[in-house]
């Protein structure tokens, strides 16, 4: 069973959206001007759901625009009753998975991140005590299980530490 509202006025829709925190958003432009399409789109990336756009004319740049916004599903010719429940599945498929690569890029990143900061904390540790990198990544590991931390937070301490001293 589906739980349907429809807002036909656009003000304040983007607080009345987060109010009834809907699975999907549905919206359906027959012929969207720009300032539509924009705060369409303002809505979309402030949103953390599916949303599928029905319009009633193919225009290469809106769709582009609404693709690069998070728009899941721009759909042309405009919305029929037989079209609503497939799109609505691609929708929802779509921005799961996209939500899940999101998710597996900034693990990446983060995880990135981290391996910097544990090379630049070895890097100063074989500078300042003369350690060669098996040695530096061995006392790393060591003070991070001493302190019950992770190696990429206790490299990070290094790093800070020594920008802080490198300042004085």
């Amino acid at each position: 069973m589906l739980d349907v509202t429809t807002f036909l006025d656009r003000r304040g829709i983007a607080a009345r959206l987060e109010a009834l925190s809907p699975d999907v958003v549905l919206i359906n432009l027959a012929n969207p001007h720009r300032d539509e399409l924009e705060e369409v789109f303002a809505l979309s990336r402030a949103m953390a759901r599916p949303v599928a756009m029905f319009v009633d004319q193919s225009d290469s740049a809106a769709m582009e625009a609404a693709i690069d916004a998070g728009v899941s599903a721009y759909v042309v010719d405009g919305l029929r009753k037989e079209r609503i429940k497939p799109v609505l599945e691609v929708a929802v498929r779509r921005f799961r998975a996209f939500t899940r690569l999101r998710a597996e890029l900034d693990e990446a990143r983060s995880a990135l991140a981290e391996r910097q900061t544990v090379d630049q904390a070895k890097r100063l540790l074989m500078t300042r005590r003369g350690m060669d990198e098996p040695a530096a990544y061995a006392a790393l590991r060591k003070a991070a299980m001493d302190s019950g931390r992770r190696i990429g937070e206790v490299a990070d301490a290094i790093v800070t530490a020594d920008r802080l001293m490198g300042d004085l």
